[in-house]
């Protein structure tokens, strides 16, 4: 095999939302060809199963391995059928997994799957157990996209922007901060999840679409301060969240719309506050995840952050198939025996190569 890997790259996050895949022909330090990307649902009941184990934080496990089944199938046949409908054939596919529980300071992750089941299904290499090898070397698990990041910022961005920061806006907010070969990352603190939560819970719909209904919303400013005083807001980084790490409930006996502009306010201020956590303020902040399609809280946060505030897509860089195109390019760092964690990104004790591979029918 040349030193040039072909990798499909899978991942669905917090929200369950659906599983993301995106092929990109990588020698794991800088990308040669982007492929295509998409995304393709879970099965209703996959995903409400997904989510109310997640809800559980940690408990009541009973029932994982079948949602860890499911989570497969749905793996499988979204895999299969991406390839078919590209004509491709992957060196390996990377299988992240479904989170459902992630504590660092236990030592715990879990993502639901079964690496060895999906390889045998699908006749290719899979890598999967992605985060593991760099919790028990005593980092976070987590973010593993930042290495990605800063291929990217040297491949389509260009030094001249640094210090510039990659944010990516899922449920939970993270960032990198690139400048030179200094990386710095960690998870900032909710991004959509809140919203979503609370515009489901209203019968608005499943996520606010366009910043609509915020927009219409008065900020609780009371209410807003009182939520800032979260303590792992003053965190140094490497850090890193769960979904249910926070929560909303400070939202609670608001109107939808008001609640719905307290909650956006939140994500954006959260944001604001980790600017002060950074060695030097970005010039640039390129925005990724489903946050970027809102534009009141993009509007937000160029108000409150030094930087230019952009869209990824603005640099020609897929915001919705970055990560997906991140587990392939970790994929090919394993494959390389290049480290896809440092002690700047996770806290971990020195670089880490994370992953593991699993062959068909071993």
């Amino acid at each position: 095999m040349s030193d040039h890997y072909s990798i499909l790259g899978t991942i669905s996050g917090t929200s369950a939302d659906g599983i993301d895949l995106a092929w990109i022909e990588t020698d794991g330090r800088t990308v040669a060809r982007f492929g295509p990307a998409e995304t393709a649902s879970y099965r209703p009941e996959t995903k409400r199963r997904v989510l109310e184990a997640a809800a559980r934080k940690g408990t009541g496990r009973d029932d994982w391995p079948e949602i860890a089944a499911a989570v497969t199938r749905d793996h499988a046949e979204a895999i299969l059928g991406f390839l078919a409908t590209h004509g491709l054939a992957p060196d390996a596919v990377v299988f992240h997994g479904q989170t459902v529980w992630h504590d660092p300071a236990k030592g715990e992750t879990v993502q639901l799957g079964d690496p060895q089941s999906l390889a045998t299904d699908l006749n290719v290499p899979v890598i999967g157990d992605v985060r593991l090898a760099d919790m028990v070397a005593g980092g976070q698990g987590a973010p593993l996209v930042p290495v990605y990041h800063q291929a990217l910022a040297k491949t389509l961005v260009g030094e001249d922007k640094e210090p510039l920061c990659f944010l990516n806006i899922g449920g939970v907010s993270n960032l990198t901060y690139i400048e030179g070969d200094k990386l710095l990352a960690f998870d900032i603190g909710p991004g959509n999840a809140f919203l979503d939560d609370w515009v489901r819970k209203h019968g608005a719909g499943d996520y606010d679409a366009g910043g609509a209904i915020a927009a219409k919303g008065t900020v609780d400013e009371d209410r807003l301060l009182a939520a800032l005083t979260h303590p792992f807001l003053a965190e140094p980084g490497p850090k890193s969240l769960d979904r249910y790490s926070f929560s909303g409930e400070f939202a609670e006996g608001l109107g939808l719309e008001d609640g719905a502009a307290t909650l956006l306010a939140f994500t954006a201020a959260t944001i604001a506050s980790a600017e002060k956590l950074l060695p030097r303020v970005p010039r640039l902040w390129l925005v990724c995840g489903g946050g970027r399609h809102n534009p009141v809280l993009m509007k937000a946060l160029a108000k409150l952050l030094a930087g230019d505030v952009v869209s990824a897509d603005d640099y020609r860089i897929d915001g919705d198939a970055l990560e997906a195109q991140a587990m392939a390019f970790l994929g090919a760092r394993l494959q390389a025996g290049l480290p896809t964690t440092f002690p700047g990104t996770t806290g971990v004790s020195q670089p880490v190569v994370g992953g593991k591979l699993f062959t068909p029918g071993t």
